[in-house]
């Protein structure tokens, strides 16, 4: 008798797992993520800032580390605006900045990489999500300079005020910053070479095609920017550095005309002050240090 219903057990299992609602985690994260941004809201009604520092709210969903929870809890409490995000670098697209915001907070999302493999991948991985069905962000292939950057921005449609850059392509990030114009951005958070000390200006000189992946052995080190040369870049252009991740190479920028009273600007010493960045000026910067850096 027992094998004989089996034929019907199985049918009816089947039919039930097709009826009910397949895992979805980024349903779960959503309501998660509601709670959490409601919670901000409350304490920042009550005039209670949640913590002494950005890196303390970090949480990962779809970053590679925890700047989905600090991009989040800086919005939650500055306001979203335009709910446009940009970045430039987004590798694979499911492990960058933009995606927590693009698939659980309803962004817009304008992505840029060099890679055709990626930008393959990333259309692949945002086609088989449920929430962006209807309106999938927009991923562009092109190898970023600074001379083409501003042309790329415009016509993929995201020119004006934008909640969030980030820029990480390990090697032009200070001269795309600094010729980027089509875009005001409210929150940027640079990939910085925190090997480099603390009281160093410095980038690499400029050539459009710059690559650093290929380079022999620690000449790999010989890519991006120190956090002082983009801290005095954003100054200039109107930002204050207010934090970053726990390993300090993520930088978090904010716009001077938002979030003041709850976002200080904040040392690069403290920034610096882990132990990630301190191995990494202790035991990789003398390798590099006299290689050609540009002093900005």
């Amino acid at each position: 008798m027992k094998n004989a219903l089996r034929p019907g057990v199985n049918l009816v299992r089947r039919w039930l797992r097709d009826l009910l609602p397949h895992d979805d985690t980024d349903v779960k994260n959503q309501q998660l993520q509601r709670i959490i941004v409601n919670q901000y809201l409350d304490q920042k009604n009550r005039g209670v800032v949640p913590y002494r520092s950005i890196r303390e709210s970090g949480f990962r969903v779809y970053s590679e580390f925890e700047e989905d929870g600090i991009i989040l809890y800086i919005l939650s409490m500055i306001g979203f605006g335009t709910r446009r995000v940009v970045e430039i670098g987004c590798g694979f697209g499911k492990e960058c900045m933009a995606t927590n915001l693009i698939l659980n907070h309803g962004f817009e999302g304008f992505l840029f990489d060099g890679s055709a493999e990626n930008v393959k991948k990333a259309n692949e991985f945002f086609a088989g999500k449920r929430d962006c069905h209807l309106h999938a962000p927009t991923v562009t292939q092109a190898w970023i300079t600074a001379e083409s950057v501003n042309d790329l921005l415009v016509e993929s449609g995201c020119a004006g005020e934008v909640d969030v850059l980030s820029i990480d392509i390990d090697g032009n990030d200070y001269w795309v910053w600094k010729a980027i114009e089509a875009i005001n951005p409210r929150l940027i958070v640079f990939e910085t070479h925190d090997i480099i000390p603390q009281t160093e200006s410095l980038t690499i000189p400029y050539t459009p095609d710059f690559y650093a992946w290929d380079k022999p052995g620690h000449e790999v080190d010989f890519r991006g920017v120190s956090l002082l040369a983009i801290k005095k870049l954003c100054a200039a252009r109107g930002y204050r550095l207010i934090g970053s991740h726990q390993y300090g190479f993520n930088a978090f920028f904010l716009r001077n005309d938002e979030g003041l009273d709850w976002f200080p600007e904040v040392s690069i010493g403290e920034v610096h002050d882990n132990p990630h960045t301190r191995r990494g000026q202790k035991t990789r910067w003398p390798l590099v240090k006299d290689m050609p850096w540009v002093e900005v």
